[in-house]
């Protein structure tokens, strides 16, 4: 009996672990035949080190599939609880705490965001912007990572009040484009680009989840709200900020 019911949990595993596998490998699909279509038809020229290339789209099946896993079991399960737990509790000073630093530190361990900022501080040095030196890049690249990091901290702050109060969010989206547009026209052009991009780059693998899920988790447990009419959107917040508070570091920083 016991060796039946051995078999029976492996063979439950193994079904899950390929249900999930298939699941990635059909997400990432239209990316393989698109590469596959232009090299073979339109450039007519075989895949370099073919085998390579196989074994390393199979990595990425494998962590894809292992990442989403994680998403489920992890990252939005202790995101919606908390957001329960600290309004259930009643106290907004600490749910506004807690949305701020939620905010701030998965976007300032964002790997996209380090990357552009690094770039940024490279780019700006060959350009002559910064001064040259591993001292002033890593101070650019730096202020930069922060100055979004408190960006979205903030946008996520008020994106809660906007939950907890039932503000439409179109007023607050309109307002925010409307002083990007603004700081657009006065604010340097070497900084505009990055501004743009910088907003794009929050949004990734490490914050949206633990946002959406605090958001989701948040609407749950409030009397009047709805979790998909008023859960989501902090992602917006946290995609306009970013481009407001890096357009100002840059008239800071350029003068």
């Amino acid at each position: 009996m016991t060796l039946t019911k051995s078999r029976h949990a492996i063979f439950l595993f193994c079904s899950v672990i390929l249900k999930k596998l298939q699941s990635a490998f059909t997400d990432l699909l239209p990316i393989i035949l698109v590469i596959a279509f232009f090299q073979l038809v339109v450039l007519r020229q075989p895949l370099p080190h073919l085998g390579e290339i196989i074994f390393g789209g199979l990595l990425v099946v494998a962590g894809l599939s292992m990442f989403i896993q994680g998403l489920e079991m992890g990252l939005f399960p202790i995101g919606e609880a908390m957001a329960q737990s600290l309004a259930q509790k009643g106290s907004l000073f600490w749910l506004l705490i807690f949305a701020f630093a939620l905010g701030f530190s998965t976007t300032v361990a964002e790997p996209a965001l380090i990357a552009v900022a690094w770039e940024a501080a490279e780019i700006a040095s060959n350009g002559n912007i910064i001064d040259p030196g591993e001292e002033s890049l890593r101070s650019y690249a730096l202020g930069l990572r922060l100055s979004v990091a408190f960006s979205v901290g903030l946008a996520i702050l008020i994106g809660v009040l906007r939950i907890l109060r039932g503000w439409p969010i179109h007023y607050l989206i309109i307002g925010g484009y409307v002083i990007i547009m603004l700081m657009t026209i006065v604010a340097p052009e070497e900084i505009v680009g990055i501004a743009y991009d910088a907003g794009g780059v929050t949004t990734s693998t490490v914050t949206v989840p633990l946002v959406a899920a605090l958001g989701v988790g948040l609407a749950s447990v409030i009397k009047g709200r709805n979790p998909l009419l008023d859960g989501f959107g902090l992602i917006a917040f946290a995609s306009l900020l970013p481009m407001i508070f890096v357009m100002g570091y840059g008239m800071i920083i350029f003068k």
